[in-house]
């Protein structure tokens, strides 16, 4: 991904134009978090989230709880943007 692509995501984004969706109470995250099935930019949105340490609202299909627990369980990682966007090998058939 060149830094053209990696800085204009959110255009790419399902949930363009629906920030006010992503940030409801309670049970109603579950339903947001719907939005980020088969995201193109699912990765990039939560490495952003995770890496700005964002506390509010559902990013990269992950509600602000469960990133909390995923920062507090991982604290060696230093950039999820890293992590989340390198190429994965590919399985040999």
């Amino acid at each position: 991904m060149t830094v053209m692509e990696t800085d204009s995501w959110p255009m790419q984004a399902k949930c363009r134009g629906m920030q006010d969706d992503l940030f409801p109470d309670g049970a109603e995250q579950k339903r947001a978090r719907t939005i980020c099935a088969g995201c193109p930019v699912k990765a990039m949105c939560l490495a952003e989230a995770l890496d700005n340490r964002i506390e509010w609202g559902v990013w990269g299909g992950m509600t602000e709880r469960e990133r909390r627990r995923l920062l507090r369980k991982h604290t060696e990682i230093t950039s999820w943007r890293r992590l989340l966007l390198q190429p994965q090998p590919q399985l040999a058939e």
